[in-house]
């Protein structure tokens, strides 16, 4: 019996080799792009944050106090607050 060539055994593990080769060799250009990439990010510009606008004009102490009342029964609608945390801070709302 004559043979002409590897035969399934060397096809494979010829296979198996280039697919290795590749592998390697496709994660570290995918290595390389990620790190050239990380460069560029920290050599670009940072951009400066808008300025802040000026506050508004402060509110009437009645107005001020709705508001936080509103806040702490949204606060409870969600279930952030229990009935009882709810009723501690409305009390102190109120008294203060």
């Amino acid at each position: 019996m004559n043979r002409r060539g590897p035969g399934l055994i060397g096809a494979a593990a010829r296979t198996a080799v280039i697919a290795g080769t590749a592998s390697a060799v496709s994660g570290r250009v995918q290595q390389h792009q990620q790190n050239r990439f990380a460069e560029q990010e920290a050599r670009r510009e940072v951009p400066q944050p808008a300025p802040r606008p000026a506050a508004p004009p402060a509110a009437a102490p009645g107005d001020d106090l709705i508001g936080q009342l509103e806040r702490l029964a949204a606060l409870k609608q969600q279930g952030i607050l229990t009935d009882a945390e709810f009723e501690a801070q409305k009390a102190r709302l109120l008294a203060g």
